[in-house]
């Protein structure tokens, strides 16, 4: 009966490793086909410390160990990794009310899976959670605690001696910091099946000791793969402005030249004893402007008169400049403004006329006419104008773009 317990025991052990294998190789096959969409990959080195228990039928409060370890991996993909990961320090177990205590030392291959990165097609996570298995050897020893207990032979009857070598398998699961950055801190709980001979006790099944270990990282030839991209067309809506022609009507003042009968009556004043139209105050002006105005009539005559003031000189003076100016403004109308002498009258009153009540005003000469002169008039006209204004309008175009493929 019981070499047929060892050997169900046996059986649902190497039921044990093939179910892990297996999911190891799930693993690997789910690793490689995100591997194709990987993004990134890297290195990295990682230090951790926690505690560690050995299951025994003694009290498990009283089986807390620290454990420490120091491991070197590679990401490969987004998804798929894998460390060498040491493991060590010390493990204890009971009997009854005695306790005992031996070192020892775990080497492991892991295998890493980021299950973040398997659900989510984002690759960049502030926390991944990773699962995680392994196989390696463990190699124990310092049993001497055991020995000073002098428990029966009968307690520890696969007690052993100087040091003891297993197997070592792990199942675990950690979850760790954005794997972007070049610091990480982790949270990995463990559980390792070594052989049944580990506590020095025996139950015909492995041994177990969990680890929960908080960790330090640090990652290294951080490398991005290319990103995808596929080409096509899009329809692009622009919002454009343009300039649009448009006309207007607006009423402007337009010249129109007719013939009216009018009078003129034009001033040019001088100083004191003075003749010399070219030295007269504005004859320049008011001449031009005579000359401008005679220019517009074929018909009229003019009279140009000259006088002086009574207030200063004598008439007889008096009666000389007004001659002399008359005379000059004359000659300034035929010789620069080609006026026909054949239509001007010169005449001179002297002191005799005042016509201005103004006394200095009186030294002046007096150019009147009457008759058809052509005048301009404004008259309103409307006209169209050409403007233009900036206006919204809506423009679709194709466009080849590149989308990237995540």
């Amino acid at each position: 009966m019981h070499a047929n317990n060892n050997s169900l025991n046996n059986l649902e052990h190497m039921n044990t490793k093939k179910m892990f294998f297996a999911a190891a190789l799930s693993m690997l096959m789910a690793g490689a086909v995100q591997a194709q969409e990987g993004v990134k990959s890297f290195s990295f080195v990682e230090a951790q410390g926690g505690v560690q228990l050995t299951s025994t039928d003694a009290k498990m409060d009283k089986l807390i160990t620290p454990t420490a370890a120091l491991s070197f991996g590679h990401y490969f993909t987004p998804v798929v990794g894998a460390r060498l990961h040491v493991n060590a320090w010390e493990s204890k177990s009971g009997y009854n009310d005695q306790f005992y205590k031996w070192k020892y030392v775990t080497p492991d291959l892991d295998l890493l899976l980021n299950l973040s990165n398997i659900f989510s097609k984002k690759q960049v996570h502030a926390l991944n959670v990773i699962l995680l298995g392994g196989v390696g050897l463990n190699y124990a020893w310092d049993n001497d605690d055991l020995k000073g207990l002098n428990l029966p032979a009968n307690a520890t009857p696969l007690a052993w001696d100087k040091n003891r070598l297993s197997h070592n398998l792990r199942a675990g699961l950690r979850v760790e910091t954005n794997q972007a950055k070049r610091l990480g801190l982790s949270l990995e709980v463990n559980a390792n099946s070594l052989s049944d001979r580990f506590n020095s006790k025996t139950n015909n099944s492995d041994d177990w000791m969990f680890t929960a270990m908080l960790g330090l990282s640090f990652r290294f030839n951080q490398k991005s793969a290319a990103p995808k991209y596929i080409t096509k067309m899009v329809e692009i809506v622009d919002t454009i402005e343009v300039d649009e022609p448009y006309v207007t009507k607006e009423i402007v003042k337009r010249p129109k030249e007719v013939k009216e009968k009018k009078n003129m009556n034009e001033a040019i004043f001088f100083k004191i004893a003075q003749s010399d139209a070219d030295k007269a105050a504005g004859v320049d002006e008011a001449i031009k402007k005579v000359a401008d105005l005679m220019k517009t009539s074929d018909d009229a005559v003019f009279t140009v008169t000259g006088y002086a003031d009574k207030g200063t000189g004598t008439p007889k003076i008096n009666a000389k400049y007004a001659k002399l100016r008359a005379e000059d403004v004359t000659k300034k109308l035929v010789d620069e403004h080609g006026i026909d002498a054949s239509r001007i009258k010169t005449d001179s009153k002297g002191d005799t006329v005042q016509p201005f009540e103004e006394n200095d005003k009186n030294r002046c000469v007096i150019i009147t006419g009457e008759g058809t002169f052509k005048v301009t008039v404004y008259e309103d006209a409307e006209v169209e104008k050409k403007e233009t204004r900036k206006v919204k309008k809506v423009r679709v175009r194709q466009e080849e773009v590149k989308e990237r493929v995540d």
